[in-house]
């Protein structure tokens, strides 16, 4: 799998690019703020129609612009894809592959996937339940259409009723359709629980045996999927799931109604890290927690070449820099084979690969 090159037009600083990639190792670099990360969050679009770090897709639009324009060429399952993204200014963002119109990011699973890590995964342990779910998302959604579905569906009906519970005070029909919303965000937080809880049990299978390479065999890294405290099984079929959320939704009912706050789903679910037995976010050191980050998404990246048969590209965000000497060698080592970009502000990172290409980016222009 690869990224045969790119065309990007008037997404974020970039009025205009073109490049065309190496099949091994790409290095993007330049000084800070000239749009080597841009670079790197449009190859990453490509694969999951959306950004690590802006919430909508207008945020991407270069200022004073209405459209922005991002088309790859991308070899996978042995054959060529056309992907291309349209992002307007208040509409809907367009997307295609080999010129046919997709009628969703679902449709994207399974193309072009692709790992992201940026400097602030490695705080991936230390930060609260939402990274960590964050995680999860944009892994499974680049392997399974139906949780990219669901999970769309479900972050919708979640501010329906978030906006019932606000404001049914003021004007109390609003809870006429409250029944309604409850049993379409279970139908379709049962599939989230479901899929969740078979990737994490996947993350177990690969991330432990990197975490002992990259500690010499000192700390034992386990995982722990946490959601709702009804659900007994989340592996099990959805349609099991579906009766212990709708049983905890009808406990929670009254305080939901009191708080005016929407209080049980999957939106809440987390994974808890533990390095040796003890909780990586409240015992572990820097060191560990970000040796312990850069297992999961090694492992993620892992579970990809397994599950398509092709290594997804690797997009390494300046995270190079934020590591200490020992931990860039075992990454540098560790990603042998398939595709990868890596930001970094000086050339010479390249002498420590084998072979590539390299790019040098300024005020959003290849030079």
């Amino acid at each position: 799998m690869m990224v045969k090159s790119l065309e990007l037009d008037f997404f974020r600083n970039y009025v205009h690019l073109e490049a065309e990639f190496d099949p091994r190792v790409n290095l993007i670099y330049g000084e800070n703020a000239q749009g080597k990360t841009n670079l790197l969050e449009a190859l990453s679009y490509l694969s999951t129609a959306r950004s690590h770090r802006a919430r909508y897709d207008k945020e991407m639009i270069l200022l004073g612009v209405d459209e922005a324009f991002i088309k790859g060429q991308v070899f996978s399952r042995e054959r060529d894809f056309t992907l291309e993204a349209r992002l307007s200014r208040g509409k809907s963002r367009q997307l295609w592959s080999n010129g046919v119109r997709l009628k969703s990011a679902g449709e994207l699973s399974g193309i072009l996937t692709t790992v992201l890590f940026c400097p602030e995964d490695l705080y991936l342990i230390r930060e609260g339940g939402a990274a960590r779910r964050r995680f999860l998302d944009s892994a499974i959604c680049q392997l399974r259409p139906r949780y990219a579905q669901a999970l769309a569906e479900y972050n919708r009906l979640y501010e329906h009723k978030t906006r019932i519970l606000r404001d049914w005070p003021e004007n109390p029909s609003l809870l006429a359709t409250l029944d309604d919303f409850n049993l379409r965000m279970a139908q379709t937080g049962a599939i989230l629980i479901h899929y969740r809880a078979h990737f994490v049990r996947r993350l177990m299978d690969h991330a432990p045996a990197i975490h002992a390479d990259f500690s010499g065999g000192r700390e034992q890294l386990t995982l722990a999927y946490e959601t709702v405290s009804t659900v007994t099984d989340p592996k099990a079929q959805p349609r099991e799931i579906l009766e212990q959320l709708l049983a905890h939704q009808e406990s929670h009912r009254q305080a939901e109604l009191d708080s005016r706050q929407c209080l049980s789903g999957p939106h809440k679910d987390d994974v808890a890290v533990f390095l040796n037995g003890m909780s990586a976010k409240m015992y572990g050191s820097q060191g560990q927690t970000r040796t312990a980050a850069l297992s999961l998404k090694l492992a993620q990246r892992e579970i990809f070449q397994v599950e398509t048969g092709e290594w997804p590209v690797l997009l390494l965000d300046d995270v190079l820099s934020e590591l200490d000497p020992k931990r860039q060698a075992f990454v540098l080592n560790r990603i042998q084979g398939g595709q990868v970009f890596i930001t970094c502000c000086e050339e010479d990172k390249l002498d420590c690969l084998d072979g590539g290409k390299s790019f040098h980016i300024k005020d959003g222009k290849l030079i």
